[in-house]
C-alpha cells in the first residue's frame, strides 16, 4: 500500500514525468531550454509576472459566441462559475458511463470561439521536424486530412486540475484562489481522432525533437494586466508519442463548440490544461519549452511544497463523489442505494469504502465497471437510515496503484489536486 498523497512509480518502460519536469528545470536555468512569454525571473521564483509572448494571429474563421459558452446550461445541470460551468452530480444520475455531452462541464479562459471545420488547418512547426518549418512555413493538415488518417476511439476522463477545489476551504480552512469548483469539474467520454504521433511523423518528425507544444485557437488569456498569449502548454515527446490523441468527435458526434470543436487534443489521465481545445498549431522543438502554464499556473506553491514550486502537473489525483446534491434528503426507516463514481489519474479502482455515518464505520461498494485507468468506476450500496437528523456520507476510493485518499489534502496556493475525502452532507427525515 502506498501512504496517501504519495505518487506511485511510473510503469517500467513509461515516462518518468516527475523526472522529466524536474529536468526540463535544470536545463532551461542552465539556458537549455526555451520559454517563450516566461523569464528568468519567473522561472527562478515561478511567481513573478509574465514577459512579451509569441502568438498566432487571430484566426479569420473565429468568432466568439454571445456569451462565453455556446450550449445552454440549465441550472439543473449546471453552476455557472464564470467563464466556467460545472456538472452538478445528481444531473450524472442515470447517464450511463459516459458523460452526455450536453452534461459535460465547461472549462474555459476567455469565451468558446466558433469556427469553422472547413476553413480550419492545424500547422505543425520548429526544429523538432524535418528541414526546420518556420511558424509562418509550417506543415499544415486540414480537418478532412486528419478524418483520412487512421482512427483511435479511447474513453478518458477530461478533469480541471482545480477539481475540488472549493473544499480545501470548507473542509480544511485553507485559503486558495481560483475557480471555487465543487466536484463536478470532471466528465467522461469516448473520444474518436488519431493518434497525435502518426501526425508527427507525418510531418517529418527528427531525431533531434524534445518537447511538443499545442497551442489553442481560443482568444489570448489576459493575467493581471498582461497578455499571457493563446492557451498553450508543452508535453514531453514520449508522452505525445505514447496515448494523446487529437480528437474530432466526442460520444459519436463531432465536438461541440465549448468542447473544442472543431478538433482538440485529449492527454488520458493527465490534467485538464493538458487536453487543448480547438487547437490550432503544434510546436516540436529541439529544446526542451516552457510556458506560463506549466511555470506560474499548474504547479504546487504554499509552505509544504520547495521554495521555487513543485514540477509541472502532470497526472491527475484519486477522488471520489457521490450522485446527489449537497443537502439530499433521505427518508428514515426506508431503503434506499446510494450511487456515486471514483476515478484515478494513476490507474483504475480497486475498491470503493462508504460511510454514512460520518465516518464511524466503513463498508465496501459494489463496483459496476471493471478497474480500468484514465475512467471512473461506478458503485453503490444499499443505506437504510434509522436515526433522524444531519449527517454526512464518505466515500474513499483506493486505486490499483495502491494509493488510497487520505483525510486531508496537501494544501497548496493556488487549490490544485484536491484528493482527500469529502464529507457530503444529507439529512434523514
Amino acid at each position: 500500500m502506498i501512504p496517501p498523497g504519495t505518487a506511485p512509480a511510473a510503469p517500467a518502460g513509461r515516462l518518468d514525468e516527475t523526472a522529466y519536469d524536474r529536468r526540463r528545470l535544470r536545463q532551461w536555468l542552465a539556458g537549455d531550454a526555451r520559454a517563450d512569454g516566461v523569464s528568468r525571473r519567473r522561472m527562478l521564483t515561478l511567481l513573478a509576472a509574465t514577459a512579451a509572448v509569441t502568438a498566432l494571429p487571430a484566426p479569420r474563421t473565429a468568432h466568439a459566441a454571445a456569451g462565453p459558452i455556446v450550449k445552454p446550461l440549465p441550472p439543473e445541470w449546471f453552476i455557472q462559475r464564470g467563464t466556467n460551468a460545472e456538472t452538478r452530480w445528481e444531473a450524472l444520475r442515470g447517464t450511463g458511463h459516459h458523460t452526455p455531452n450536453d452534461r459535460f462541464f465547461v472549462r474555459n479562459h476567455t469565451a468558446t470561439p466558433v469556427l469553422e471545420a472547413a476553413d480550419w488547418r492545424l500547422r505543425l512547426w520548429g526544429g523538432g521536424l524535418r528541414g526546420t518549418p518556420a511558424e509562418d512555413r509550417p506543415v499544415e493538415f486540414g480537418y478532412d486530412d486528419l478524418r483520412a488518417l487512421p482512427s483511435v476511439t479511447r474513453t478518458a476522463f477530461v478533469e480541471c486540475a482545480g477539481n475540488g477545489r472549493s473544499h480545501y476551504t470548507t473542509q480544511q480552512g485553507e485559503t486558495v484562489s481560483g475557480t471555487a469548483w465543487t466536484l463536478g469539474a470532471i466528465g467522461v467520454a469516448r473520444w474518436r481522432g488519431v493518434r497525435l504521433g502518426d501526425v508527427l511523423h507525418r510531418a517529418g518528425l527528427s531525431r533531434h525533437a524534445v518537447d511538443v507544444q499545442p497551442r489553442g485557437l481560443d482568444a489570448e488569456y489576459v493575467s493581471g494586466g498582461e497578455s499571457l498569449g493563446r492557451v498553450r502548454r508543452p508535453l514531453p515527446l514520449a508522452k505525445a508519442l505514447d496515448d494523446v490523441l487529437l480528437a474530432y468527435e466526442m460520444n459519436g458526434e463531432p465536438l461541440p463548440y465549448d468542447h473544442g470543436y472543431p478538433v482538440r487534443v485529449l492527454v488520458p489521465s493527465w490534467v485538464g490544461i493538458a487536453s487543448i481545445k480547438w487547437v490550432g498549431d503544434i510546436e516540436v522543438s529541439a529544446q526542451p519549452l516552457y510556458s506560463p502554464w506549466n511555470t506560474t499556473f499548474y504547479r504546487l506553491f504554499g509552505p509544504a511544497h520547495p521554495p521555487q514550486g513543485s514540477a509541472p502537473l502532470t497526472r491527475q489525483t484519486l477522488k471520489s463523489a457521490f450522485e446527489l446534491a449537497s443537502g439530499a434528503t433521505f427518508a428514515a426507516g426506508r431503503g434506499h442505494v446510494l450511487h456515486g463514481r471514483s476515478w484515478s489519474g494513476a490507474g483504475g479502482v480497486a475498491h470503493v469504502d462508504v460511510s454514512t455515518d460520518g465516518g464511524a464505520t466503513w463498508r465496501r461498494a459494489d463496483l459496476h465497471d471493471r478497474p480500468r485507468a484514465g475512467t471512473w468506476t461506478r458503485w453503490s450500496v444499499p443505506w437504510r437510515p434509522t436515526g433522524r437528523g444531519a449527517t454526512h456520507l464518505l466515500a474513499r476510493a483506493t486505486d490499483t496503484a495502491g494509493r488510497r485518499q487520505p483525510d486531508v489534502a496537501v494544501p497548496n496556493t493556488q487549490g490544485y489536486l484536491f484528493d482527500a475525502v469529502v464529507r457530503h452532507p444529507v439529512t434523514v427525515i
